[in-house]
This record gives structure tokens, sequence and C-alpha cells, in this order.
């Protein structure tokens, strides 16, 4: 099975990277990343300052993650001096170096960076939200190099179409989307605390319960900007998710979380099934996936779902959620057409999949 991808002149042996962020830190962990098969390398963010992070500053739930970590505790002469020569010993595959953030920041990080960047990933989540200012950005970038230049878009920024075609216009090759979704907050009613929050006692959240927000970036931007390559992030831990993000109109993928809740060596496990669940669904390679439009079948004709009786267990969930009151355990399940206003919730919320 091919699992390779490219875009911008940078060719991938598969689709999954790993996401800006701690597990990237420092040398020893980006050669970790390479261990685990990663089609491209990703830094943790650089830039002119160090960070003041509290401790602690993860919090890991089921289905997410909220964190006040930020960009990378090391400076960055200790990038150029040290992690990134160590790489580029062994490096064969591409390096994506993220930076961050303002215009002032990209004057003197990016000519220190460029000759060990096969592209760079610009982080905008403290640049505000004012696509002036993010042009700008891409303007002074692009003055010093001639590198693909990824900005990775924040959910909170309002108009990811809008932002797709200025920094297109400014100059950029693409957008990674999307970032952590902030700011968001943490309680602990025992204590009556902030869980993990920052000064202001706010947290950022990622994980699986960001991805469909990241799917519908994703698709937006690429439908408005298809010249653009878009990088899906968010929510990614499983090698359907990856696939998912591949039809939305990604050219690769990008995780982190996900490999924070279920463990480092997800990037591999997901590489490894990728072969297998492209042929479950029906693929023959990646590039299969990208090629494939997706359909949007939207319906406006009412409907009452169908029960398969020999699926029911009569656990009732149907008639306990129903939003319309048109459901009732009798001999089976049935349906009150007069009110059943076909919303679906039924459908999709039965265990044993016994409606259709």
């Amino acid at each position: 099975m091919d699992l390779t991808t490219n875009f911008n002149g940078l060719y991938l042996a598969n689709p999954l990277m790993p996401a800006s962020g701690p597990l990237v830190g420092d040398a020893d962990k980006l050669a970790f990343m390479v261990n685990e098969g990663c089609g491209a390398i990703v830094t943790k963010t650089i830039s002119t300052i160090l960070p003041h992070i509290p401790k602690p500053c993860i919090y890991g739930d089921r289905e997410y993650v909220m964190n006040s970590e930020l960009w990378s505790e090391y400076p960055y002469q200790k990038w150029v001096n040290d992690f990134l020569p160590a790489f580029w010993q062994t490096k064969d595959r591409p390096l994506i170096i993220s930076v961050g953030y303002t215009k002032a920041d990209m004057e003197i990080l990016i000519p220190l960076l460029d000759r060990f960047a096969d592209a760079f990933e610009v982080s905008t989540h403290y640049v505000g939200t004012d696509l002036k200012v993010i042009a700008d950005t891409v303007k002074t970038i692009r003055s010093h190099t001639t590198k693909p230049i990824y900005m990775k878009i924040s959910p909170h920024l309002p108009d990811p179409e809008g932002f797709a075609k200025a920094i297109s216009d400014a100059g950029a090759n693409g957008v990674v989307a999307v970032n952590s979704l902030g700011p968001t907050m943490k309680i602990d009613l025992n204590n009556r605390n902030i869980v993990y929050g920052n000064d202001a006692g706010f947290v950022w959240t990622s994980g699986p319960v960001i991805k469909n927000l990241a799917l519908a970036t994703v698709y937006k931007i690429k439908k408005a900007m298809p010249s653009l390559t878009v990088i899906g992030v968010g929510g990614i831990s499983k090698a359907e998710d990856v696939i998912e993000f591949l039809l939305a109109g990604a050219s690769a993928t990008q995780m982190l979380s996900g490999a924070l809740l279920k463990g480092k060596n997800l990037f591999s496990k997901i590489i490894q099934d990728l072969p297998l669940v492209l042929e479950k669904y029906g693929f023959s390679s990646i590039e299969d996936v990208k090629q494939t439009p997706l359909k949007n079948a939207v319906s406006y004709e009412p409907y009452i779902p169908i029960l398969n009786p020999e699926k029911c267990t009569k656990c009732q969930l149907c008639v306990r959620i129903c939003p319309y009151f048109a459901i009732e355990l009798k001999e089976h399940i049935t349906f009150d057409k007069d009110k059943c206003f076909s919303c679906g919730l039924c459908i999709s919320k039965c265990p044993s999949q016994a409606l259709k």
C-alpha cells in the first residue's frame, strides 16, 4: 500500500507527523519521532524569549487534553547550536520548524533557522485576529526564506477563509488547521480550584474533543482556496481520523494530544494500521484518498426511522433521549409519525445499531 504524500516539494513516506508541542521539544524527542516512523518532523515552537510556564501544566481526560504549556523552554540559540545540528547529522525526512510569534521575532529567527528547515510552521496563537498583522508577519518571513510557509490557524479566528486568502496573498504556501481551542477552563469542584490554569485561570483544549471543529476548518479553507496546502491537526487518535482529514482536504496530518492520552507509540501504531484501514474503506493509496471528492448528501425530506427488531435490545435509550417525545416501547420500539421530526438522534445513539 502506497502511503506517500507530497506537497510544495516535500515528500513524505506517510501522512502523519507530530504536532508542535512537548513531544518534539529537543534533539532526543525529534529522534524519537523519527524512530516512530513519522513522515515528517515538526519542532516545538521556537521563540526569541523564554516562556514562564506554570507547574503542573498538562491535564489529561478521556477525550481531551488541557494545557497551559507554552512554546519551547529552551532559548533559540540552543536550537541553532545544538538540537538542529544534531538532527541534521542523520536527517532523512522533511523537517518543519515551528516559529512564533511576532514580525519582530521572525526578523531574528528565520535567518538563523533557514539552513535547517525544509519548511516553516508559524503559530498565530498569540498574534490576535487582525489579518493585516498576520499577513505582514508572512511577508516578513517570506523576505528571509524561499522555503514553504504554513500558518497555523487558531480556532478563535472568526474567518478561516479570509485568513487563508490573506496569508496566500502575502506569500504563504498553506495552513495548519487547527491549533488548540481556547481559552478554556477546568474547575475542581471539591477544592474550589481552577485546575492547571495560567495567571488568568485559563488553559487551552485539544484532543479528540476538537476533531469535528478541525475537520470543518480544513474543509472550509480547502473549498475557499483549493490551491493552498492544508495540514490537518486536532483530535487525531487513530488511522481512521487521518483518512477523514485527507477526505476533508488535508495533504498531511499532525498529532500530539492523542499520544499524550494513549501513549507515545501511538504514532507508529497509526502508521502501521493505515494500510489495513485504507483497504477496509476501499482506498488504494493515500493519494487515492486525497483525490476522492467528499459527498454531502443533504435531504430535507422527512422520514420515520426503521427498526430492526432482531438487533433491538429494548434498552429504551431512544425513548429517553428523543427530544420530540415520539418514541415509546410497546411490544417493540414504536414511532409516532405525527411527532417524529426526523432529527436522527435516535439512529446515531442506538448502541446496537437497530435503527436506520
